[in-house]
């Protein structure tokens, strides 16, 4: 008996943000790290970047993370508000593969978040100036413990240049492991003439392994 479950497009729910829950609870457990998630970005010329992230922000219209906005991911989604997201769940041979729009989160969403970090984070969001050049580990631990002793006694503020992204699909696909290479796949798409989400429902149908 094979160890993967089937997956038919009967299966799946209608509403793609809920078979998104009802695998991610599935995989409680299971994984060593269920929030980590690839995000896949690219420049306006096309250059694709891609890595990994923590999934820190999922309702049931949108899915987020925090990070630099002065990052090469930043930079990528600052000219090119897109962005792919994949979730690689190896137990259960199972990923979700996302696509849609990228916008800043609020700065009372990314204040709230920030303050809820450990100290420890926090002050590494202020040391480090993401994907720049660095001579040396020293330096950036230098810089760690030059802002220990500035805002010892003191909460630590959120840097205005770190905060949340959220991503808003366009496009859901769910891919289940079967034997031989015949794998299921499930795809959801509802976007308008330019890949912008538009309200309605989410039609899916199975696509070729």
């Amino acid at each position: 008996m094979s160890e993967w479950t089937p997956l038919s497009v009967e299966d799946c729910d209608e509403d793609p943000f809920v078979q998104f829950a009802n695998w991610f609870d599935e995989a409680e457990g299971l994984m060593a790290d269920r929030q980590a998630i690839c995000l896949a970005t690219s420049s306006p010329d096309g250059h694709p970047s891609a890595r990994m992230v923590l999934l820190r922000h999922i309702d049931d219209h949108s899915y987020g993370w925090y990070t630099n906005y002065e990052s090469r991911k930043g930079a990528d989604l600052e000219l090119n508000p897109f962005a792919a997201l994949l979730w690689y769940n190896e137990p259960q041979g199972r990923q979700i593969r996302i696509e849609g729009v990228v916008e800043r989160m609020s700065e009372p969403e990314s204040d709230a978040y920030f303050n809820s970090r450990a100290r420890g984070h926090q002050i590494g969001a202020h040391a480090s100036q993401q994907s720049q050049p660095l001579d040396s580990r020293k330096e950036l631990e230098d810089r760690v413990c030059e802002l220990e002793v500035q805002f010892a006694g003191q909460s630590v503020p959120r840097p205005p240049y770190w905060g949340g992204y959220r991503l808003t699909p366009t496009a859901f696909e769910f891919w289940q492991h079967r034997e031989d290479r015949l794998h299921d796949r499930v795809k959801y798409l509802r976007v308008d003439g330019g890949w912008r989400p538009v309200p309605g429902p989410w039609p899916r149908r199975r696509l070729s392994p």
